[in-house]
Order: structure tokens, then C-alpha cells, then sequence
């Protein structure tokens, strides 16, 4: 895309109409009609140690159990109304098993088996439902390699927005987003749009490699993101809380625990999308991020922003470093027979290389030369400075 197809911001980068992001090896664009995704709404979690991993999501996270059996515990957010938005199952290997939308109507799911079958991906359908509390739903493996499952049948619980009784000072109240690793983000990208999503952000450099791209159907920054990197792996799964202090209070909460060790990175205020965020590990080491704060998107004509890879805000508004296991660590994904699906290496620059750069260091505003950064700046994105 050509400098003069986007405007550059006061605040550092680009905006557009229409997401500059183009492939040139494509998953092919079907025929039929893609299901109309509502939002993402849940995700099935393969843990090792299934009492570890719910005392960590109940008894830390604070998140509600609906339901639960020797294998299985159903959870949810404070103010869902569907039975849960997280499934952990005990199991072999750490993964993920699903990644699962919400659709308009029971009819959306004929239109995701045709949508998928037509790609040749393989699909499969239960009517009474892959897990308890959701019905009919389409469960495929992607054309990216991703366990998709689609959704709309659901059993209704309480609502808890109401029961402040409940509330802890670091009340999650919403499931709000996936991240994805990929090795290919520009062929990612595009059967997303295929398959209904708008790009909201993304990251270039001046040669046009894509690092990443986020992507949504429900109004917000996204529902998912595609991250470069080897894959198809997950990044992490991601819950809103309402307000800053709400992460500040699950900071304290796991340095009361002494389970500090849990804090990946952060807490911190991103560039791209403007949240506020902190990143956990959950027992399994499956990353979790809380996030409070983005922005409205639902405008037809809302304006793509294109961050410079170069730019250390873009991760971290306040310019500072991101841990290399961030760039690096993702968890397994799961075929449809529960197999983990092979780990294809990325070809393109890495975002930990390009952050780093060839000098040690690279410039937070465009046109900074390395001794322009002040003293306490510089190495500080060397990654052995880091560890």
C-alpha cells in the first residue's frame, strides 16, 4: 500500500478505509454464503492437572462454575447469560480444543458446513452439541489449521451483572477475544474477511511484511487477531474486566498469593487497540490476558490503524519492553480426533527480531536515531539485557 492511500496520525500512526493487507498465496474464497459470526464466545481448554487449573481460573480468576464433573469444568464470566465461556478438560497434552462463535440463527450453521465443505476442510455436526450447555453446533478444522466451532443453541443461566454480593475487586465480566499464531498473516487475514471479519489494526514495516492484523464481527477492537509466528498455535484467550483498577486488583491479588510468577507481562497500556492490559499463565502455561478499555468500531467506514513494526509504543503505549516468551510461546492446537496439529515454521521476519534490530535496539518514533534515545532507553530490547 502507497503512503499516499493512508494519513498519518498526531498520535504516530496510519489510518485507511480499508485494511492494506494483501496475499499472494490465498485460501481460495467459496461459493456458499459464510455463517454470520455474532462474536467469540467460548474456548475449550486441554489441561494437565485439572484441580490446578481450576483453583487458578476460580479461585484466582474468579471466574463462576456453572457445572463441572471428575473431567470436565464449565465456567463463565459475571455478566454472560450462556452456560459458559470456557470449557477445561482434563487431557494428555495442553491445547486447545476449540475456538467457538456464536452465530445469528440455528440456519447459520447449514451455511458453515456448506461454507466449509465447499474448502475441503473436514467438518463435523451434533445436534445435541460437542459440550454440555450448547446444542447443534459445526465443529472444523480450518483452513489455517484452527479448530473452529460454531454455535447457537445454548442452555441460559443467571446473568450475574446484578449480584455485586459476588463481585471481587478483579471481577472479569466478559469473554472479550482470541489471539491466533500463524506463520502467514496476509493469507490469515484474508480468509477472515472471507469469512466475515473487518480488520481494525495491524502491524507493517516499509517492505510490507504483516506481523499481525485484528480482526472483528461484535463492535469492538476484535474478536480474534492472527499474530506471526509458527502455528497454528493460540496466543491467549482474553476477558475484560471495566475498569484499570480491576487489573490492578488481580496484580495485587496473585503477589498476595505469592503466585507473582503467574504475571507474564504488565500491566501496561497497549498502542494498538488502546487497552489496558496484563498478561498470565495459567498452570499449563496457557497465556491469559486481561483487558479493559478499547474502542467502539461499528461505524461502516471505522478507520483501519496501521502501527510501524518499528514503533515500541505500538505494543506498549508507555514504550516498554515486551518479553521475548511473548513473541515465542503459544500453545498446541488440537484436531477434530484430538491430536495436536503439526507446527509449521514461519518464513517472514519475526516481530522479536525486528524489535530488537541489528543494533540492539530499535527507534519508538520514526526517524530517531539510535543516540537520540536517551541513555535509559537504549539496549533495553536486547534480549539479553531482557534475561
Amino acid at each position: 500500500m502507497s503512503t499516499t492511500d493512508r494519513t498519518l496520525t498526531s498520535s504516530g500512526f496510519y489510518v485507511s478505509q480499508e485494511a492494506p493487507i494483501r496475499s499472494d498465496n490465498p485460501v481460495p474464497t467459496p461459493k456458499a454464503a459464510p455463517p454470520d459470526i455474532l462474536r467469540c464466545a467460548s474456548m475449550e481448554i486441554v489441561v494437565t492437572d485439572l484441580a490446578r487449573s481450576r483453583d487458578f481460573y476460580v479461585n484466582v480468576l474468579d471466574l463462576v462454575v456453572t457445572e463441572e464433573d471428575e473431567d470436565t469444568v464449565y465456567l463463565r464470566t459475571l455478566e454472560e447469560f450462556i452456560h459458559h465461556n470456557i470449557v477445561l478438560r482434563k487431557g494428555p497434552v495442553a491445547a486447545i480444543a476449540a475456538f467457538s462463535f456464536r452465530v445469528r440463527s440455528p440456519e447459520e450453521l447449514d451455511k458453515a458446513v456448506a461454507f466449509y465443505t465447499e474448502l475441503g476442510c473436514r467438518v463435523e455436526r451434533r445436534t445435541q452439541g460437542f459440550t454440555k450447555g450448547f446444542g447443534d453446533s459445526v465443529r472444523v478444522e480450518d483452513p489455517l489449521g484452527f479448530p473452529y466451532e460454531f454455535f447457537y443453541d445454548v442452555e441460559h443461566v443467571e446473568r450475574l451483572a446484578w449480584r455485586y454480593d459476588l463481585y471481587t475487586p478483579g471481577a472479569l465480566a466478559r469473554l472479550d477475544h482470541f489471539n491466533q499464531v500463524t506463520p502467514d498473516v496476509p493469507r490469515a487475514t484474508k480468509f477472515m474477511q472471507d469469512l466475515g471479519f473487518r480488520v481494525t489494526e495491524d502491524i507493517q514495516d516499509d517492505e510490507g511484511t504483516v506481523y499481525a492484523a485484528w480482526m472483528r464481527r461484535k463492535p469492538t477492537v476484535h474478536d480474534t487477531a492472527m499474530t506471526g509466528g509458527d502455528g497454528p498455535r493460540m496466543h491467549h484467550v482474553a476477558f475484560s474486566t471495566h475498569e484499570k483498577h480491576n487489573i490492578l486488583s488481580v496484580c495485587d491479588k496473585l503477589g498476595a498469593l505469592r503466585m507473582s510468577d503467574c504475571i507474564e507481562r504488565g500491566p501496561g497500556r497497549h498502542g494498538v487497540s488502546n487497552a489496558f492490559y496484563l498478561y498470565l499463565r495459567d498452570p499449563d502455561g496457557h497465556r491469559v490476558e486481561i483487558y479493559t478499555q478499547d474502542y467502539y468500531t461499528g461505524d461502516p467506514d471505522n478507520p483501519v490503524v496501521t502501527w510501524d513494526v518499528h514503533d515500541n509504543q505500538r505494543r506498549d503505549w508507555w514504550g516498554n519492553p515486551v518479553v521475548p516468551s511473548w513473541y515465542t510461546d503459544a500453545s498446541l492446537v488440537l484436531d477434530l480426533d484430538g491430536n495436536p496439529q503439526p507446527v509449521v515454521a514461519r518464513t517472514e521476519a519475526s516481530e522479536l527480531t525486528a524489535t530488537i534490530g541489528a543494533d540492539g535496539f530499535s527507534y519508538t518514533r520514526s526517524g530517531d536515531a539510535p543516540d537520540e534515545l536517551p541513555s535509559w532507553k537504549q539496549g533495553e530490547y536486547k534480549l539479553g539485557h531482557q534475561l
